[in-house]
């Protein structure tokens, strides 16, 4: 195995084993603000257990390792098809590892691959970077937090949603709302105002990369993305459904231009095992993140 799939296989392992420090917080700040003795309480104590035992015994967080995400950037002249072989090489070693579940199946046949690699699995997204390094992001997405996801085409009578803030902001709480504790709650919403149909789903995606912690360049964003996670942690939903303070550990807002006669809001939600790792090569030495 070459140099660069062993250190794909070691950034796959942190992303399914160690959640970030960030998220750990988040999750830790949450159960601190519920009820003491409730059942909100209980259930984030159970989850902070489960994530410390993750990371000592370098065993995934949850049955449900995902899909493979890789968002890679490199300067210009890297050979992508040549580092894509290598990542997907990492994926079905990582697989044979025991650190990822195999759920890569056939649309039509429901037939398992085994080694999560279908078409177009992993998902991969190249961008041209203005550095010398390689920086590799993985994400592993669960099927539970994607089948919560969710496209609003405003306006929209039916929530009373119009082409503005506030229409994005009642499309958000319908979705949060309507995904209850089938998303493993508190969540965090990546969400994209704008841009086409498939566009925007990535946009939002892409915010998910972004620690639980970093505030929005945009002020009048950043003033969105607080108001967003207040208003939906007022829903009630509570840790995995049960009820409770937190529904939401935070969202994370993009913008993208639009067609004039377009107005999409795309939620990609992640659940509370927000895994994802960063791989950082520069000079021929790997850093994870």
């Amino acid at each position: 195995m070459s140099q660069f799939r062993e250190w794909g296989v070691e950034l796959i392992k942190k992303a399914a084993t160690d959640l970030p420090a960030d998220v750990e917080s988040a999750l830790k700040r949450s159960r601190d603000s519920e009820v003491p003795g409730s059942t909100a309480q209980n259930v984030l104590d159970n989850i902070l257990t489960n994530i410390a035992l993750a990371r000592a015994e370098s065993t995934p967080l949850c049955q449900d390792t995902g899909l493979v995400n890789f968002f890679v950037t490199a300067p210009s002249g890297t050979d992508f098809e040549a580092l894509k072989g290598d990542l997907i090489a990492a994926t079905r070693e990582a697989t044979k590892r025991g650190y990822l579940r195999p759920n890569v199946v056939q649309a039509l046949t429901g037939k398992n691959t085994g080694d999560n690699v279908g078409e177009n699995l992993p998902y991969f997204l190249f961008e041209v970077g203005q550095g010398p390094e390689i920086i590799v992001n993985v994400m592993l997405k669960g099927g539970g937090s994607e089948n919560v996801g969710a496209q609003y085409r405003l306006p929209d009578a039916r929530i009373n949603a119009g082409r503005d803030l506030q229409g994005v902001e009642r499309a958000m709480i319908d979705a949060v709302f309507n995904a209850q504790g089938f998303g493993c709650a508190p969540g965090v919403l990546g969400v994209c105002i704008g841009g086409d149909r498939a566009g925007s789903f990535m946009g939002a995606k892409k915010q998910l990369l972004r620690p639980i912690d970093d505030v929005n360049p945009d002020p009048e964003l950043a003033a969105f993305e607080a108001r967003l996670v207040e208003q939906c942690n007022k829903l009630g939903v509570g840790p995995m459904g049960f009820g409770g303070k937190n529904s939401v550990l935070a969202a994370k807002v993009g913008l993208l231009h639009r067609h004039t006669a377009c107005f999409y809001v795309s939620l990609t939600y992640m659940c509370w095992a927000n895994r994802r790792a960063k791989l950082i090569v520069a000079d021929g030495k790997a850093t994870l993140v």
